[in-house]
């Protein structure tokens, strides 16, 4: 062989092996996850959850995994131009921690995997799925059971039988919240209460809820919704500074003072969607994923509070908590 033709058949041979080699070399994609949620801190207690979660399957993040949070900080009304951006990145997954983020992702996108990490309400009746068992489209996860807002008003009353006038605390713009005062309201009918609603919609506007407005009232409730989560213990100096028995919907408010909490435990739904989104980043498909509805809860008692405030509980109403705080 000639040395120009073996040079030009060398040649031939490297550059159809070279970008191969190149390729090899080359990291993989690392995957990028968006967090779309109202909290006002990525360390708060659910987004904690989450990032548990992942380190337990073995993610690095900012090695093996990437983080992109969008935060409305409460309002409500900045979660679609959130979810827009997620979806302009573009991300791998999209994460929820309440029903008005599930339903601004999915009005976002109907292709990006959404996994609700506590979204309230039926997702089947939400049109976010065809069913619980097999979702059909790109929104998988677990789902909070609704309905207790009925539960925790027959609670309050239990716990004090001579209410007869409950405060509500709803946020208007919480497609979760909404969807319980319907439920709340046909509970006081049978028990014989009286509901005096109150609204807040923002964090900006629960100093409104001023003791006094509270004091013509028997007892409070609290609806589930992000926003109030995320300011609970706004919502809970309100309920303590006007010395009322409250109710509320998940067990953070007892930790953090509240008087009784009956719900469930929100954190550690969160932590459960990492697992949704390690096996969608894995190549499983998000409508092939059964949706998780708990059906465990944290019926929780603040004593501290009670004596605080001066409030007797019967023992028998303490004893039937999952766990009373002393």
């Amino acid at each position: 062989m000639k040395r120009r033709e073996f040079i030009t058949l060398l040649g031939s041979g490297v550059a159809a092996t070279w970008p191969l080699a190149v390729r090899a070399q080359q990291p993989a994609k690392v995957p990028r996850v968006g967090i779309l949620s109202p909290a006002a801190s990525e360390t708060a207690a659910t987004l904690t959850a989450f990032r548990q979660g992942i380190r337990d399957l073995g993610y690095i993040e900012g090695q093996t995994i990437a983080l992109d949070f969008r935060l409305s900080k409460g309002i409500m009304d900045a979660l679609p131009a959130l979810a827009a951006e997620l979806v302009r990145i573009p991300v791998n997954v999209i994460v929820t921690d309440s029903t008005s983020g599930t339903l601004a992702a999915f009005d976002a996108t109907r292709t990006i995997p959404i996994v609700m990490g506590a979204t309230g309400g039926d997702p089947v009746a939400l049109g976010l799925a065809k069913s619980l068992s097999r979702p059909g489209g790109n929104v998988t996860g677990t789902q909070l059971l609704t309905g207790l807002s009925q539960k925790r008003l027959q609670l309050l009353k239990q716990a004090f039988p001579g209410a007869g006038r409950i405060a509500v605390l709803a946020n208007p713009k919480d497609a979760l919240s909404v969807s319980e005062m319907p439920k709340a309201g046909m509970a006081a009918a049978q028990i014989g209460v009286r509901l005096l609603p109150f609204a807040a919609s923002t964090p900006a506007e629960l100093p409104a809820l001023a003791p006094s407005a509270l004091t013509g009232s028997d007892g409070l409730l609290v609806m589930p919704g992000a926003m109030f989560w995320n300011n609970r213990a706004t919502i809970i100096g309100i309920a303590s500074m006007a010395r009322v028995p409250a109710i509320y919907p998940e067990r953070e408010y007892a930790d953090d003072g509240g008087l009784i909490a009956y719900g469930p435990n929100v954190p550690e739904h969160f932590r459960l969607a990492a697992g949704y989104v390690d096996r969608i980043l894995r190549g499983a498909n998000p409508g092939d994923l059964p949706i998780n509805a708990t059906s465990q809860f944290d019926f929780v008692i603040n004593l501290r509070t009670a004596h605080a405030l001066g409030l007797a509980l019967s023992p028998d109403f303490v004893s039937a908590a999952h766990e009373v705080i002393e």
